[in-house]
């Protein structure tokens, strides 16, 4: 039997890195499982939603969904081949592609949207609403527009590691 320590929350409350992924981590969890009846993944569902205006590339789509080029291609192709999303050629630029909805892609956006507003309401349904609103606030003050993490600057000779799965930005 392996025993896991156990780390105070005054301990835990000073490790940022570890609040953000552990609550990252698990949330993703949650929705990767609710959104299984679906037959949708978490980046599944975050590419669809965001493509429904059908006025972004590929790669405009990618960025905005931080997934990078493969990934992007790769969740693409799964979902044209499910009949949810279809890339069709760019008419300003010949070697963009712009990603669009079909109509069951539609549906399965609306219906992963309950599903989804159903696990926030779960995970932070525990808070106040002032509670909710601070921390709602406060996340979009540090990853919003002009927040110190807004933006990620790429490491030079930042040693390279297996990136992990994550349900990104939904």
């Amino acid at each position: 039997m392996v025993l896991m320590a156990v780390r105070s929350d005054d301990e835990i409350r000073g490790d940022l890195s570890y609040l953000f992924d552990k609550a990252s981590q698990a949330l993703a969890v949650r929705m990767t499982a609710a959104l299984a009846e679906l037959d949708i993944t978490p980046r599944g569902y975050c590419v669809l939603s965001k493509a429904m205006p059908g006025e972004l590339t590929q790669g405009e789509l990618a960025e905005i969904a931080l997934l990078d080029k493969t990934t992007m291609v790769v969740t693409l192709d799964h979902l044209e081949g499910a009949g949810l999303a279809r890339r069709t050629p760019s008419r300003t630029d010949r070697r963009a592609r712009i990603v669009e909805t079909t109509e069951e892609g539609d549906r399965v956006v609306a219906n992963a949207r309950t599903i989804i507003d159903g696990v926030y309401d779960e995970v932070l349904g525990v808070l106040s609403d002032e509670q909710r609103s601070v921390l709602l606030d406060a996340l979009v003050g540090l990853v919003g527009a002009g927040g110190p993490l807004s933006t990620v600057e790429p490491t030079p000779n930042a040693p390279r590691r297996r990136s992990q799965r994550s349900s990104r930005s939904v």
